[in-house]
């Protein structure tokens, strides 16, 4: 382990040691999980001098596994493996020991010794049901139509309406005592990398607008490959569905050693970003098993308009804006149910974009990060090149690929960008562009007259808001158009759903 490098999670196992097995890791995440067979193990029990014995002697199961939705069918009670841990299993006994990495001055490490490591194990909240598909064919279908009930939980008990004369507030348990710090950074900085990225980026107008403090957006492996200046007064958030992405761990380790408030927003309770950054808020979208990220894409774009709304809680001059945001929250999962009602609609159009090449998203404002989403779920789960694009630059060099052969779909929901949008389809519509536009109930006439151009009509919500409805049919249609491709849904080719490579 001293001499490897990069991120790993390993196990040994030698036919010259029978009934022993080594497991150790860095970077990459690694759990125990313990199942005594007649499991009547006190929660809590703890591994005291390196080594867990069952108890009154009783039989036991260990498991090893990267994935807490590997080991819940048979036990939660697991123990997380932390960096640098070497893990012995020997004739059912376990012991776990820590080397120390301190280097002297000729490079070698100061002492070869191992320190035994004394934890307790921890419980998992979850349930075998959340990892079954129930009534569904493939997990992303099952995770697309939960998220009404996902945006439920994400918000359980963090949103205050309050009486006839109190505000409506929102409270971030995770955040309450660093929120002051948060409002006197010189700047927020997002870090993500892929769909979390993108969540960022649909929440950045918002929390640029509440929290009058400029934000940033960063991903991760480029901050890395710049050594981007991070200072102590910012605040840097690292936002991961996972909680274990390599490079924004990475990014993670860079920004602490330079002294920023970081603060974590993930799904996984126990990760190593909610249990090495200082404050954070998990999303609680529910276990999420398809590779390509829905329900926790839409529950952390819902989590960062709550933390715009937290930042900028003291603003008098906000607060009608703030109470007709949470109103907006609020009505979410309705709204969602109603769009989720478009699913035979997107089946009808994956057949008709079943055998095209290529498909171009435009987006502007808050849904710039829709388009984007929207075209790398086309990409990761149907393997059909998308490419999401900023509307404002269509003059910039991708109007030169308009033709009446391409499908392109316009976002043109009713926001401050509306009247934009509508001139960007005019001139694709003059350019004999093949659109399909996406907007508001009831105004399909305002952005395709004369009936030029497929329309999709989602319903209206918050402008903010307005990117967890808008995505949900692009989640349909890239679900439908793997499906009828003939490839597999919940493991994309090259994709896995831990993120570890570099």
């Amino acid at each position: 382990m001293r001499h490897l490098e990069g991120a790993y999670a390993l196990i040994f196992k030698s036919r010259h040691y029978p009934n022993e097995l080594i497991a150790c890791k860095r970077g990459s995440p690694l759990l125990l999980g313990v199942k005594e067979l007649n499991d009547d193990v006190c929660n809590g029990s703890a591994f005291h001098d390196a080594k867990f014995l069952s108890k009154n002697g009783n039989p036991k199961e260990l498991f090893l596994s990267s994935d807490a939705n590997a080991i819940i069918e048979h036990t939660k009670k697991v123990l997380v493996i932390e960096d640098g841990e070497v893990v012995h299993l020997k004739e059912g006994g376990v012991s776990i020991l820590k080397f120390n990495n301190d280097k002297g001055r000729n490079g070698d490490s100061l002492s070869a010794r191992p320190a035994s490591v004394q934890r307790a194990l921890s419980i998992l909240e979850m349930e075998v049901e959340q990892i079954n598909k129930g009534k569904y064919k493939h997990y992303m279908q099952k995770e697309i139509h939960e998220q009404p009930e996902s945006l439920t939980t994400t918000m359980r008990g963090r949103l205050l309406r309050g009486g006839s004369c109190k505000a409506k507030t929102v409270l971030l348990g995770g955040l309450k005592d660093h929120l002051k710090t948060i409002r006197r950074s010189r700047r927020i900085v997002f870090i993500g990398c892929g769909t979390s990225y993108n969540a960022a980026l649909a929440a950045r107008p918002i929390l640029e607008e509440l929290s009058g403090v400029p934000v940033t957006m960063e991903i991760a492996s480029d901050l890395l490959d710049r050594q981007g200046p991070i200072y102590r007064e910012d605040t840097a958030v690292f936002v991961s569905q996972s909680g274990e992405t390599a490079d924004t761990l990475l990014a993670l380790e860079y920004t602490l050693e330079n002294g920023a408030l970081c603060v974590g927003i993930t799904n996984t309770v126990g990760s190593v970003i909610a249990r090495n950054t200082h404050c954070g808020v998990h999303i609680n979208a529910g276990c999420e098993i398809g590779v390509a990220s829905t329900k926790a894409y839409t529950s952390q774009i819902v989590v960062m308009a709550m933390l715009a709304l937290a930042i900028g809680g003291d603003t008098i001059s906000k607060q009608e804006r703030r109470e007709a945001i949470i109103d907006g929250l609020f009505d979410l999962p309705n709204k969602i149910r109603e769009v989720l009602k478009l699913d035979q609609e997107m089946k009808d159009l994956a057949k008709l974009l079943i055998a095209e090449q290529s498909l171009l998203v435009f987006g502007r404002g808050y849904n710039y990060a829709t388009a984007l989403e929207g075209a790398l779920k086309v990409k990761e789960v149907a393997l059909m090149h998308s490419e999401g694009i900023l509307a404002g630059e269509m003059k910039h060099g991708p109007l030169a690929l308009v033709d009446e052969n391409l499908p392109i779909v316009v976002i043109a929901t009713h926001d401050a960008c509306f009247s934009k949008q509508q001139s960007v389809i005019q001139q694709l519509h003059a350019r004999k562009g093949r659109l399909i536009v996406m907007c508001s109930k009831g105004d399909a006439a305002s952005v395709c007259p004369g009936g030029g151009c497929r329309v999709i009509e989602v319903p209206q919500v918050e402008d903010c808001l307005q990117p967890v409805v808008n995505i949900v049919p692009f989640q349909l249609l890239a679900y439908h158009l793997t499906v009828l491709r003939g490839y597999n849904v919940d493991q994309p080719r090259n994709l896995a759903k831990s993120v570890t490579t570099q």
